[in-house]
């Protein structure tokens, strides 16, 4: 009898560990990221990226943000962004796609992905600790700037964790002089409180020209 229950309590765990990995993510695959970081690589053996640079890393915003070296004139910056990707693929391809530029300034945007494939808010978090962790240990010179999510209209229904995940990155943030913390949260929100569709593209989740003229001029006021 004994013998049969613990048979079942083993069964037991093993069902429900394999489910909690899954629901966070823990079978991720960075595999699907090497086209996009090999085509950087090979930018960079034509064309060399300027040293202490602001590289920006992240999902689609970034990876989309065509218009970046013109919304930031006196800056020299890097676009290092590969849409779909989470913050453990800005973690893991950081020694090929932020290590080799010496960056002065290192901004993240990235995390909404990460929630949209059913990671907790706590297991993002943890994720975005370890990134900046990780960037600070081989940069300790450079800056590392996370510029906040802010909700689409496509997926709404995630806002709430949004708003979690940015607070807890942001008191994570506070009293270190490596880190700095940009909300941009209601930059796309009308006086409803809800996302402006006229701020994105048809899919209703990537900003258009506009959405980007006003993402960029509130991070311009606050960027290193």
């Amino acid at each position: 009898m004994k013998t049969t229950f613990r048979a079942f309590a083993a069964v037991f765990l093993i069902i429900a560990s394999t489910a909690l990995a899954q629901a966070d993510g823990a079978k991720h695959d960075f595999a699907k990221w090497e086209h996009a970081i090999a085509v950087f690589e090979l930018s960079d053996a034509t064309n060399p990226p300027p040293k202490s640079a602001y590289v920006f890393i992240g999902s689609s915003t970034v990876a989309r943000w065509k218009t970046l070296a013109e919304d930031f004139p006196t800056l020299k910056v890097i676009n290092r962004g590969f849409g779909g990707s989470e913050i453990v693929d800005a973690t893991h391809f950081a020694a090929r796609a932020i290590y080799p530029y010496a960056p002065k300034v290192v901004v993240l945007r990235a995390g909404g992905n990460d929630l949209w494939a059913s990671n907790s808010v706590e297991k993002v978090f943890g994720d975005f600790k370890e990134f900046c962790e990780s960037v600070h240990a081989r940069l300790p010179d450079a800056k590392i700037v996370f510029l906040s999510l802010s909700p689409s209209v496509a997926r709404w229904s995630q806002h709430e964790k949004e708003k979690a995940l940015n607070t807890l990155a942001e008191n994570y943030m506070k009293g270190k002089s490596f880190l700095q913390y940009i909300d941009t949260y209601d930059v796309p929100l009308g006086a409803d409180g809800q996302p402006r569709a006229e701020l994105f593209v048809a899919d209703k989740l990537h900003f258009n020209a506009d959405g980007y003229k006003l993402f960029a001029a509130r991070i311009r006021l606050q960027m290193p």
